[in-house]
């Protein structure tokens, strides 16, 4: 017997089966797409400079975290059919943040959760789930999976729905993220706990997620990549991913100068890894290394007269923890670390942008 013949609320359909329903792709006209430079398959970076970075980023480019999909319209219900050639699974990660879609919906100018499409335990090629709503014309956020490829995406809707143009974000130039798993979103149970889906929802602006998990290694090709975008705000923590403290030290401040080159004027938020409660005395050791390199980099531009760039110790956003909950293995946040992430940025960001 299986654990969801006993309890129905544990229960996941993989299939939609609805008598009215219409299946959209993911890039019609009725819908905006955020937070990728391509679409089916959906990428958060393009396909040369990933292949020219590293074996890891070439790999997780493709991941969707940070993507995002808008719709207005006054279905009942809206539905996902979702494909991918593989199912990404962690031991230490839920899968509905993994390979789950998170919906919200505006009510009052403020984000309203709806729900998450749950992925099936075992979905290798993808899945379908629905979401009832409250009806009415409304908007309707999607967000993506944090960690699975998304090759290809159909919105499902009542065939009587009328769509108008959904909303765009008060704050259209979107903030730039990048750094690490913990960037990437892992291990948030859902993609809207990743913290920067949190403050996206609490500033009401565009974001693009570039975390790589264990690949962000602060390669130049990255960096001149960032300095091309259009951002209102820059925001780096790679800490995690170099190899040794020689490597952060050779790589950090060049990386900062080169994006900080093409953006003169533009907030840059420098942030040290943050699991720093650790009884491995030589692990606090190297953490005051690596917090001393990155700091030196804000040092420095400080004295050049830059006076946009700010620095987030990261010992200081986890604060005290003393339940020990903040993350699932020492490094990867927990729901309430992400949490403490958004704590720590929303007043920063706020002013900033």
């Amino acid at each position: 017997m299986h654990i969801s013949e006993i309890d129905k609320n544990l229960r996941v359909e993989e299939t939609v089966r609805m008598d009215d329903i219409v299946w959209r792709p993911a890039d019609s006209a009725e819908f905006r797409i955020y937070g990728c430079c391509s679409v089916t398959p959906f990428r958060r970076l393009p396909k040369e400079t990933a292949d020219n970075t590293n074996d890891g980023v070439s790999l997780l480019a493709t991941n969707t975290a940070g993507v995002r999909l808008r719709l207005r319209t006054d279905s009942p219900y809206v539905a996902i059919h979702a494909e991918w050639g593989a199912q990404c699974c962690f031991s230490h990660m839920a899968g509905t943040g993994v390979s789950g879609f998170d919906m919200y919906r505006l009510r009052d100018e403020k984000h309203e959760f709806v729900g998450t499409f749950v992925p099936p335990f075992n979905c290798p090629h993808g899945y379908e789930n629905m979401l009832r709503t409250p009806g009415g014309m409304q908007d309707l956020i999607i967000d993506f999976p944090l960690y699975n490829d998304v090759d290809k995406l159909f919105i499902g809707v009542s065939d009587k729905a009328l769509f108008e143009t959904p909303a765009g974000y008060g704050r259209r130039v979107p903030v730039v993220y990048y750094g690490s798993s913990i960037t990437q979103g892992g291990c948030a149970s859902r993609p809207g706990n990743s913290y920067q889906a949190m403050l996206s929802r609490a500033l009401d602006c565009d974001y693009i997620n570039l975390g790589f998990s264990g690949s962000a290694k602060g390669e130049q090709i990255i960096a001149r990549y960032i300095a091309g975008l259009e951002m209102s705000a820059f925001v780096f923590d790679y800490d995690h991913n170099a190899p040794d403290a020689e490597h952060l030290a050779r790589t950090h401040e060049p990386f900062f100068l080169t994006v900080r080159e093409a953006h003169p004027d533009t907030p840059v938020i420098i942030i040290s890894k943050p699991d720093v409660i650790n009884v491995d005395p030589e692990a606090e050791r190297s953490f005051a290394v690596r917090r001393d390199i990155i700091r030196k980099t804000y040092e420095n531009a400080l004295s050049r007269g830059d006076k946009n760039v700010y620095f987030i110790d990261g010992a200081s956003i986890f604060g005290d923890d003393p339940l020990r909950s903040c993350t699932v293995d020492t490094c990867h946040p927990t729901d309430l670390g992400f949490f403490r992430f958004f704590e720590r940025l929303y007043p920063l960001l706020a002013k900033l942008i």
